[in-house]
């Protein structure tokens, strides 16, 4: 792991300069925003994460609740369908804390995941967690990203995922964005993953996102196989 956190820290030095993202911006912390309720659902044509498929290459459907305190501390509970080892579906449960510090948005948080009807036999569940580095930059937004789990799900063991992305605006409903991550994995493949696409703003409450998702993993099955995804969102 020692190359990956390496680079984590070469990203963190670099941040003032470049250009990273955030994925949601109904999680945005705003100082000024009281303490509300927030939902999302959601479907695409293939449930993508860290590169890779979660859905072998089928259309998923999600839902999400959370709450979201005027102090930055937030929970919220995931439900989505996946095809990953005879399990059908994944919650997840989270807790966190988004502030701001010396000019940067800071996202904190940790997980506890579940897979429900998993293969006996199969390890169904996993702790996570999770610290976002965000900045605007004029119309552009920026996040660095690092994810890591002492013991993953099924056979895999300590996992880190390490990702940048690269957000602005097109016209004042379309936006485009890149993203490049790197996951490196005990008694599981290491690789890189990316993805470029666009979303578009229907209107305050849905949008829609199309985007190429690929990886460099030397490992066969529709787990890595390169798709291009199409995506609904409806937050309120």
């Amino acid at each position: 792991m020692t190359r990956l956190f390496r680079l984590a820290l070469a990203f963190g030095a670099v941040l003032p300069s470049a250009v990273l993202a955030q994925d949601r911006d109904t999680a945005r912390y705003s100082p000024e925003r009281p303490s509300h309720w927030s939902f999302e659902l959601g479907a695409g044509t293939d449930n993508r994460s860290k590169g890779a498929s979660k859905s072998d290459g089928a259309p998923y459907v999600f839902g999400d609740v959370q709450w979201n305190a005027a102090s930055g501390f937030y929970a919220d509970i995931e439900v989505e369908t996946i095809d990953s080892s005879g399990a059908w579906a994944e919650t997840e449960a989270e807790a966190g804390w988004q502030f701001e510090a010396a000019g940067l948005e800071f996202d904190t948080s940790l997980s506890r995941r579940w897979r429900l009807g998993a293969d006996a036999g199969h390890d169904d569940a996993a702790w996570e967690f999770q610290f976002d580095v965000m900045r605007d930059f004029g119309a552009v937004d920026a996040r660095l990203r690092l994810e890591h789990s002492p013991d993953g799900l099924g056979s895999t063991l300590a996992t880190t995922w390490v990702e940048t992305r690269l957000r602005w605006p097109v016209t004042d409903r379309l936006r485009a964005s890149v993203v490049l991550g790197r996951r490196e994995q005990e008694n599981a493949p290491d690789y890189s993953g990316w993805n470029a696409g666009v979303a578009y703003a229907l209107n305050d409450t849905t949008a829609l996102d199309l985007r190429w998702h690929g990886n460099d993993a030397e490992v066969g099955g529709t787990q890595f196989e390169d798709a291009l995804v199409a995506s609904v969102l409806l937050s309120f």
